[in-house]
């Protein structure tokens, strides 16, 4: 799109970050954002479940440049006291530098840490899964769901992408029949009898920005 200016890719680089303003009030001028999209159009979006075999439930969300993948990983665990019934959802977001430079190794940023936030926020909120259908024993177990959540390309809306991404695996989420055995506190699993985690509501992420004139 910016050669459409007359300017090289590099040269377009350069005024960016010496002048963002000016940068951006051209193509505002224009009515089109840098990638030649309109300001109103939102970037491609590609949604692929079902892409990690180990997992209860995955799904792998592409939007423009931006790539994310969720693995939901089901395991049981005992209930807290006061909610005997209710099973957990721990999301985590993980930004690395395999997925944008700005990024470091080690442990998880400041960005990371507030997405992973925002992620359990979005699931209480919402409502978007009964916690009360993890439950599988009140008292003695429930289900706890690690949603995993890696961003492999990092190209603007990674929020947008992670909820995207958490609620496709999640509607893509197999659980096992679990039968336990209250005399020895042991439970065995069952895979064949296996059910489908419902979700309730599909809360939508939709990031804007106000552009400073």
């Amino acid at each position: 799109m910016q050669e459409e200016f007359g300017i090289t890719t590099k040269m377009a680089e350069d005024f960016r970050t010496a002048r963002p303003k000016e940068y951006y009030r051209k193509f505002l001028e224009q009515e089109v954002r840098p990638d030649g999209r309109e300001l109103g159009e939102t970037r491609t979006t590609v949604i692929n479940v079902g892409c990690l075999s180990t997992a209860n439930g995955s799904a792998l969300v592409k939007m423009g440049n931006t790539t994310v993948m969720c693995g939901i990983k089901a395991e049981c665990a005992k209930p807290k006291t006061e909610e005997p019934a209710h099973g957990f959802i721990v999301p985590n977001v993980e930004l690395s530098p395999m997925c944008s430079p700005q990024f470091r190794p080690g442990m998880p940023g400041e960005q990371a840490r507030v997405l992973s936030q925002f992620m359990l926020e979005v699931m209480k909120n919402s409502n978007c899964i009964d916690v009360k259908k993890l439950c599988i024993e009140p008292g003695r177990l429930v289900w706890t769901l690690y949603c995993d959540i890696v961003c492999l390309d990092y190209g603007g809306n990674v929020t947008d992408a992670c909820v995207l991404s958490l609620l496709a695996a999640l509607n893509n989420t197999v659980l096992p029949n679990v039968v336990l055995n209250k005399d020895t506190d042991k439970f065995e699993a069952f895979p064949d009898q296996s059910t489908t985690l419902q979700l309730q509501s599909s809360p939508v992420s939709s990031t804007f920005a106000i552009f400073d004139e």
